[in-house]
Formats: C-alpha cells, sequence, structure tokens
C-alpha cells in the first residue's frame, strides 16, 4: 500500500470517530490492533487491544470528554507510518472544566489495516481538567 493510501486509511479512522460510526472505524483496524493512550489521573489512558478495545475506549470518550478540531490537523507519512498532528478542545464532562491538548498520533499501518496507535498528548492538561477537588467536586 502507498503511503497516500495509508493516509487515506487514517484519515478514514479520524471521520469514523466523528461521525460516531464505529463499524466504518473497525473496518480500518486490525483485530490485533493496540492503541496506547499515556497519562494517570486521565480516564481514556492506558493500552487497549483489539477490536473490543478500541470500542471500549472510544464509548468512554464520548461519555467522557466533549472534544472539538478548531483546525484540521496535518498528516506526514512515511514507509509504514503515519503522523497526525493537530490541537483539540474540549472540556471534561465530569468537571465541566476546559483543555486545549497539542497531540501526535503515530499510527502503523500493515496491509491496508491499521494495527497500531500510539499517542502522544499533553497528559498534564488532561489530567488537571479531570481533577477534582478534596470534596469530589469539579
Amino acid at each position: 500500500m502507498s503511503t497516500q493510501n495509508d493516509v487515506q486509511l487514517v484519515k478514514h479512522f479520524f471521520e469514523a470517530i466523528g461521525r460516531g460510526d464505529k463499524q466504518a472505524l473497525l473496518a480500518v483496524c486490525a483485530e490485533d490492533i493496540e492503541w496506547i493512550i499515556p497519562g494517570e489521573n486521565w480516564p481514556l489512558a492506558g493500552t487497549h487491544r483489539g477490536h473490543a478495545g478500541v470500542a471500549g475506549v472510544l464509548q468512554k470518550a464520548s461519555q467522557e470528554v466533549e472534544m472539538t478540531s478548531p483546525e484540521p490537523p496535518e498528516f506526514v507519512a512515511q514507509g509504514e507510518r503515519v503522523m497526525v498532528l493537530g490541537v483539540a478542545t474540549g472540556r471534561i464532562k465530569a468537571t465541566q472544566k476546559p483543555f486545549k491538548d497539542d497531540f501526535v498520533f503515530a499510527f502503523t499501518v500493515r496491509n491496508g489495516k491499521i494495527t497500531k496507535i500510539r499517542e502522544y498528548v499533553d497528559t498534564q492538561a488532561l489530567a488537571r481538567a479531570s481533577e477534582k477537588d478534596a470534596s469530589g467536586q469539579a
């Protein structure tokens, strides 16, 4: 597959997320996909494996976060890798606190499927927006 096709596949991934189209999303992912989201005190952090892991983290994201991307991300491809650079803004639903997250997603594409995603996000900004005070209030 060409790098241009790999970029298009990753764009389909983001488009499916934006539409909330789980079937289209899983169609571009390998069955043994691994999605790593770093961080602590951030509800989406962890390693998510397989279609069930991807579906689970996206379900949790829709429950926990309201997010927008004010500008389209940039896509850079070489070999089997597609890097996506962008900015997301939004708020954590439980705390109503806003955040701004500069991110990089590193995708690995093999045989026409996304096999690995590694996020590089501003974990501190996301954890801060997720924090509740000592009384448990936002």
